[in-house]
This record gives structure tokens, sequence and C-alpha cells, in this order.
């Protein structure tokens, strides 16, 4: 099973596809600017020692997560709404059609069994909860946002798959059939049902799901309808990019950004909470909800640091946060929705 959760690397058509992409250089995707694995002064053994010997003792909650537990089969097709299931996976209904990002719905965001557990109270869905999926979007190919177990349960109840180059060679080896997966680069544009446009866009990280990185590619979505405009971050560090995004495709009603598994040794390649109120700045956001948080411990901050520090620092920013439990509905319509800070819940 550990080696089936590994995927496929891509190889004939797919490849050549890859090798002809202005983003694939020196045999790997490169980002638009240097991004080194480690920041300077930080070395590998020296992360490596902390994160197996100085974690912090509320790295993980001492409570359950609190959550709703809404009935995803009964909501009304023509609502536009989103709903959190903690990390980076959410669901969305936008103009009669139903989206999935990044889903993760197992016991670990990893390949080892017994690893990377999420928190009690943030993994009460599951694939038995979700409906029928016309789009499930896959903006990078690492284990807690693409899950090998999700995925396998997931099939067949989806429609389409999209995501980044390469990575539809993980889908094909677990099954899916190769008609219901595009595979797309940056800077590409797909019409989909229902007046439903969505444009790939760039980010700053990296890829792999074993030894060899760089061989599919990370990106992240802008999803418009007439009536909205959406950002989906997927995973990225700060960068001239989310500028180039937001002159191009904004202003955005919601952007969703990572804010969490952050560590000054990684900047590179995760945001710190302070330059995710920048991203959404660059962005031209009208609203900013924070994510990859509240269900992994995947780096060595407090488990409420992201949340703490983004709504303190966004006291100073004319960005509204949303900030929605798990399970909670978050309508499109409703601009003025009002959030709890439910992580100040937990003591």
């Amino acid at each position: 099973m550990i080696y089936s959760q590994l995927g496929k690397k891509p190889s004939g058509e797919r490849l050549e596809r890859i090798q002809n992409s202005p983003n694939f250089r020196d045999g790997a995707f490169q980002n638009i600017n240097d991004t080194p694995q480690l920041a300077e002064g930080y070395s590998f053994g020296k992360v490596m020692f902390d994160f197996f010997f100085r974690k912090p003792k509320d790295i993980k909650p001492s409570q359950p997560i609190p959550f709703v537990k809404t009935n995803l089969k009964e909501l009304p097709i023509e609502s536009n709404i989103l709903l959190w299931f903690g990390h980076s996976s959410y669901y969305i209904q936008l103009n009669g059609k139903s989206f999935l990002i990044d889903p993760v719905f197992s016991k670990s965001a990893s390949p080892i069994p017994r690893t990377n557990k999420p928190f009690k109270g943030s993994n009460d869905f599951s694939v038995e909860n979700i409906p029928e999926i016309d789009y499930l979007l896959i903006s990078h190919d690492h284990y807690d946002h693409l899950d090998y177990k999700t995925i396998q349960e997931l099939r067949p109840k989806v429609k389409q798959v999209i995501t980044g180059l390469g990575v539809g060679a993980h889908f094909e080896s677990w099954g899916f059939a190769s008609e219901s997966i595009i595979e797309l680069d940056w800077n590409e544009t797909r019409e989909l049902d229902n007046d439903i446009t969505l444009n790939t866009t760039s980010a700053r990280h990296f890829s792999g799901r074993g030894f060899k990185r760089n061989n599919t590619l990370w990106l992240s979505f802008a999803l418009q309808t007439e009536s909205y405009n959406l950002f989906l971050g997927g995973d990225s560090g700060y960068d001239t990019h989310f500028k180039e995004i937001g002159e191009k495709f904004g202003p955005f009603d919601l952007v969703i950004l990572e804010n969490g598994q952050y560590n000054l040794a990684w900047h590179y390649i995760h945001m710190l909470p302070e330059e995710v109120l920048q991203a959404a700045q660059d962005l031209r956001a009208k609203q900013l909800f924070p994510v990859h948080s509240g269900k992994f411990a995947l780096a060595l901050h407090p488990w409420d640091e992201p949340l703490n520090r983004i709504f303190e620092n966004s006291k100073s920013s004319n960005i509204p946060l949303v900030t929605p439990r798990i399970g909670e509905l978050v309508y499109f319509e409703n601009s003025s929705q009002q959030f709890s800070q439910w992580w100040k819940e937990i003591q």
C-alpha cells in the first residue's frame, strides 16, 4: 500500500508535454524566482533535530477541534457556498456545479501509517459524506493535499479531475480513466460548464511524493463566474506572482491562502502570517480565508498560532477574515457574514 501511495512518475506523451513547458528546465519544474528549500543559516540536520527534540507542548490542541456536521448531500445545488474540512481541504458550490479541493479524509497526512495524524474533532467528515463531484481540483501532489486513500474512495463520485502537469500519472496509476483527467500548466484557461472559467496561476513551492522532486507541477487557481471571483491558493511562499495575479485577475471576492505549517527555515516555500496578509493585498482581496491549519501538526509552532497571528495583524488591514469552523457554511452571497474566533474556545 505504501508503494501504491507513491503514485507514478510521468512518462511517454505526458513527459513530452512536461519537457515542452516553459516552466520546466534542467530536468525539473522551476519557480519564477530562485527558491531555496531552506533559508540562509539553516541546515537539514538542524531542522530535523528541532522537529524531533524541540516540539512545543501546544503543537496539538488539548481538546477536540469544534466542528459543524453539515449534511452536504442535502444542500441545494443552486446555493453558492463554501465548506472547509480543515487544513487545505474544502468544498465549493458555484453556478450549480460542485468543486472539491485537495481533500484529505484519511487518518494520516503521510504514506507512513499512524504518522501526521489529524487533531481530534478535525476529521469527522469522510468520503461517505461527500456528494457527487463535478470537478476535483488538486493544487499539487504532496501527501497533505493529495491523499491516496481519499482519492481511491472518491473515484466513483468524481466526474473530472483538474490538476498540474504530471500529476495525472498518479491518478491513472490509481485507476482513473485518462479522459477524466485534465492536466494544466501555469497561465492556462478552461471554460467549464455553466459559464464558469478556471484559470491556472503560479505558486512558489515544490512537488514530489518520493525522492524525486519537481517532476510534477504545483499551481493555484482563479475561479470565476459572472457574479464571483475566487482565488484558490494551494501552497506557496511569498513572491512577486501574487501581485501579478492580482493585476491580471483581481480584485477577488475571496482569496484562500495557506497560513500555517510555516517556519523561518522554510519561509521561501510556506508563507508566514504577515506575508499571507501582504499576499492578500497584492491579490486585491475583498476577503481572506486563511487555511493550512486546524488539522495537522506539520511544523513547530503552537497549533493555534497561525490564526492568532493573522487575526492580530489583520486589525491594521482593511481585509476582513473568513474563519469558519470545520463544516460551517460560508455563503458567497453574504459578504457580511460573521465568524467566531473558534480556536480561542480551546483552553
